[in-house]
């Protein structure tokens, strides 16, 4: 393993990476090698004009203390030795062949960003919704839609991770809440018109195999308008509940909060957030809109998994929210493995269709081993991909044109508006002196024309003449 700091795997070859993915795993695969090699420089691509993926786009407004992790993203891309170039898109923009002519190798680090199939009737009526999505937009991401229906005083969100808390905390508060954090001005117009007055959380399985964090539960008590409601029907515990609650505190802290709730007397509040636990979704009813939800109620079997028992409850909510996981894109050129949206791979080494190392392609992170785990997780990867670039080294060929600034001439011949570091800190003062006259931590800027055009304009310099 690499150790942040070392030089254990240092070579006087000079090393040029393109890493595909301004994310946190590719961003952590960057810092990894530059430090385990001082010879090595990075180029980090992104189909957004922006840094650091998920972490801008799929983490809620108002969850400060999580996107603090972009100040330890932000002193990697600080580094001379590493090039952010966004606004293109691998595959689309540039081949992977054209990138072969610089580069020794590529690392893939493209994450995961849609969402995962819930095939049960009524998935595609409108009002049904995919939880990736709903993210996308009230984060402000620049290619989702500027709109959003805001029609359904009931709502039911499936799902028991962060993703689906997430989802329900933002539907749940009122819009002046979430106005001291980054939310998008659209986003906050549409939900000034939300109706909803209850919100449902639907969980498969029981309290002892909740995937969401006790800081993202405790979040959703936080709200003065909001009354978390535990249905304590739903609270339920066999040997492998209790197993997996002596043996990880974050379970047991979060079973602790959910028995409290259960426990509380109603406070009174105008909205209401319900957590069902045991009650699997089995069809979204409707004709030409959603107009319900059917579950099925299910019994712990003894392993930590459930059953069907054949007792079935409609509930009246008229839009209905999955967030079930979210599931990778495939990667051009590249194998995909459609069931568990990764590439197939060994130790980072991509593998081919007959399950032979790919020369020079690399890949890191949710793309690498599913969407599933934490930062240290991401970090773990990282190391292991690079390791085995390292090792591999020797074996790879010269490229043909090792200059860094050979590619940027290129992209320039080829028309493409990229944008810089640099650009990102133009736009990233921007969107927070835009917010500054509010009170606000920032106000993002949504429409990727937009975006780029304030990446790519100087700002004005002050007149230092006498």
């Amino acid at each position: 393993m690499i150790h942040e700091g070392t030089t254990d795997h240092a070579t006087t070859r000079p090393v040029r990476v393109a890493v595909v993915g301004a994310g946190p795993a590719g961003i952590y695969a960057a810092d990894i090698l530059t430090k385990a090699t001082p010879t090595a420089t990075v180029d980090i691509y992104d189909r957004l004009p922006t840094p650091y993926g998920l972490i801008r786009y799929g983490v809620a407004p108002d969850h400060p203390r999580i996107k603090e992790i972009i100040t330890a993203l932000h002193q990697v891309l600080d580094n001379p030795r590493i090039r952010f170039i966004g606004n293109i898109d691998y595959g689309v923009d540039v081949k992977p062949e054209e990138l072969d002519q610089f580069y020794d190798a590529t690392v893939i680090a493209t994450g995961a960003n849609q969402d995962r199939d819930l095939d049960i009737p009524g998935i595609d009526l409108p009002g049904s919704f995919g939880g990736a999505d709903f993210v996308s937009w009230y984060d402000g991401h620049p290619d989702a839609p500027r709109d959003w229906p805001m029609t359904a005083a009931k709502v039911a969100v499936i799902g028991a991770g962060n993703v689906a808390v997430d989802i329900a905390r933002i539907l749940a508060k009122t819009a002046d809440e979430l106005l001291e954090t980054e939310i998008p001005d659209n986003v906050h117009r549409h939900l000034v018109t939300n109706p909803v007055t209850d919100v449902h959380v639907f969980s498969r399985r029981g309290p002892g195999q909740v995937k969401f964090t006790p800081q993202e539960l405790r979040e959703l008590d936080e709200s003065p308008n909001v009354e978390v409601i535990v249905h304590p029907e739903g609270i339920e515990f066999d040997e492998a509940s209790l197993a997996t609650i002596r043996s990880r505190r974050s379970v047991k802290m979060c079973v602790d909060i959910l028995q409290n709730w259960a426990a509380r007397d109603s406070r009174g509040r105008t909205r209401r957030l319900h957590l069902h636990f045991l009650q699997a979704p089995v069809a979204i009813l409707g004709t030409d809109r959603v107009t319900g939800l059917r579950t099925e109620t299910q019994q712990l079997t003894g392993d930590g998994w459930v059953r069907g028992t054949g007792a079935y409850t409609d509930w009246d909510v008229q839009a209905v929210y999955r967030a079930i996981g979210y599931l990778s894109r495939p990667v051009a050129d590249l194998p995909f493995d459609p069931a568990t949206g990764t590439i197939p791979h060994a130790h980072g080494r991509v593998l081919d269709l007959d399950g032979d190392p790919i020369p020079g392609r690399y890949v890191t992170g949710w793309i690498k081993r599913g969407p599933v785990g934490l930062i240290g997780h991401t970090k773990k990867d990282a190391n292991e991909t690079i390791a085995s670039l390292l090792a591999d080294l020797p074996t790879l060929p010269t490229v043909t044109h090792g200059d860094p600034a050979d590619v940027l001439t290129h992209l320039q011949r080829r028309s493409l508006n990229h944008t810089t570091w640099a650009g990102w800190q133009r736009l990233d003062r921007h969107e927070i002196n835009l917010g500054r006259p509010h009170g606000r931590k920032r106000v993002k800027v949504v429409p990727r024309d937009e975006m780029i055009g304030i990446s790519n304009t100087p700002e004005p310099q002050p007149d230092t003449r006498a």
